[in-house]
């Protein structure tokens, strides 16, 4: 149905106006129509209500659609006339707060080795919502290559579903039933959004995709523990990583964090000098390689989740540093490893970076 419905949903999005033209922040050089989210929305929700419905508990469908319908029609007026961020957001809030309020998916409380149950009380409402606007926007910031969001989407889809089976009680079935045909409603759409695209997801599609991983990823949080927790996160590694160092970035710069800049991986990876098509595909690695870490978080225990947790951070902040996510100004760990942790040598580089940049300015003046 993805398939066949994208093509129809391409002509719309040129009729009303859902079209991404190309300027400075953007990678198209070409006007491309977006709003393809609504390919992927529509199979999907028609397997939900008429393919599946014995199977999924009426209360968890009409929180979900409803929900999900809000962050549809916020994408669908983004695509066609541009929202601000803080327009978009009240969207996303909406929709996490119906969500959160509607269903019985919402981080209550959580297990803690050698401490016990920590019950988050009437914080469990305000952490689920901070949990939904945070990944829906993490895969918003993060859809800037052709078939980029939607490819991520899909290998974080299936860990979450591949968790779920066999993770969850057998009463949750209908988790993954809703996460296996989230996939196959994006698999049937990535063909014209692969590289080169025929038809964008639009923040109808990133911002749907990001909520629904959201939201699915919490299911799998029931009885939460630290590890049930860590586990989401690392699955979807890839996107909260480069919204964190987004954050880091900019307010090192001293620029609101809303402020947009060409600084996020993808952006790297093409300064570097990837073709489109190759930083994509290493990026669906690194996804990948975040799923497989996710799933043996489920089996390590004692020392080697210790050793496990240490390597993934020093290696991820090795990684960030070296393409410059981070920015030029702020590389702590190869300032170390460069300098062996000699304050002198470090000082001194840094002048030469003040020294450098003072130059270059003089001389565009």
């Amino acid at each position: 149905m993805a398939a066949i419905l994208t093509p129809i949903i391409r002509s719309i999005a040129l009729r009303v106006g859902a079209v991404d033209n190309p300027n400075a922040r953007r990678i198209n050089k070409y006007p491309m129509p977006s709003m393809g989210g609504l390919a992927i929305y529509i199979p999907f929700m028609i397997g939900m209500w008429f393919l599946f419905r014995p199977a999924i508990p009426t209360a968890y469908l009409m929180t979900l659609t409803l929900s999900s319908a809000i962050v549809i029609f916020t994408g669908i007026i983004d695509d066609i006339f541009e929202l601000k961020p803080w327009q978009k957001s009240i969207g996303i809030v909406l929709a996490a707060i119906i969500f959160a309020l509607g269903s019985e998916v919402r981080l209550a409380f959580i297990k803690v080795p050698f401490i016990g149950i920590i019950h988050f009380g009437w914080w469990a409402i305000p952490l689920t919502i901070l949990w939904i606007f945070a990944i829906t926007n993490a895969i918003n910031l993060i859809d800037g290559l052709d078939g980029l969001a939607t490819g991520l989407s899909i290998i974080s889809l299936t860990t979450i579903g591949i968790t779920a089976f066999f993770f969850l009680p057998p009463d949750s079935t209908y988790v993954q039933i809703a996460i296996f045909l989230l996939v196959a409603s994006a698999a049937g759409f990535i063909p014209y959004n692969f590289y080169p695209a025929k038809i964008y997801l639009g923040d109808t599609g990133a911002l749907f995709l990001g909520f629904m991983l959201a939201i699915l990823s919490l299911n799998g949080l029931k009885n939460t523990t630290v590890i049930s927790l860590i586990t989401p996160l690392l699955i979807l590694g890839v996107p909260i990583t480069d919204t964190i160092y987004a954050i880091v970035r900019r307010s090192s710069n001293h620029k609101s964090i809303l402020s947009p800049d060409k600084m996020h991986l993808h952006h790297r990876l093409l300064s570097l000098g990837f073709t489109h098509r190759g930083a994509v595909m290493l990026i669906y690695a690194l996804a990948m390689i975040f799923s497989f870490i996710a799933l043996l978080y489920r089996y390590a225990y004692g020392v080697g989740l210790v050793l496990l947790t240490i390597g993934l951070l020093i290696g991820v902040e090795i990684f960030v540093e070296l393409i410059g996510i981070t920015g030029e100004n702020f590389q702590p760990l190869m300032y170390l490893f460069k300098f062996g942790g000699n304050k002198a040598f470090r000082d001194k580089e840094i002048a030469k970076r003040k020294k450098r940049k003072q130059d270059k300015k003089k001389r565009q003046k």
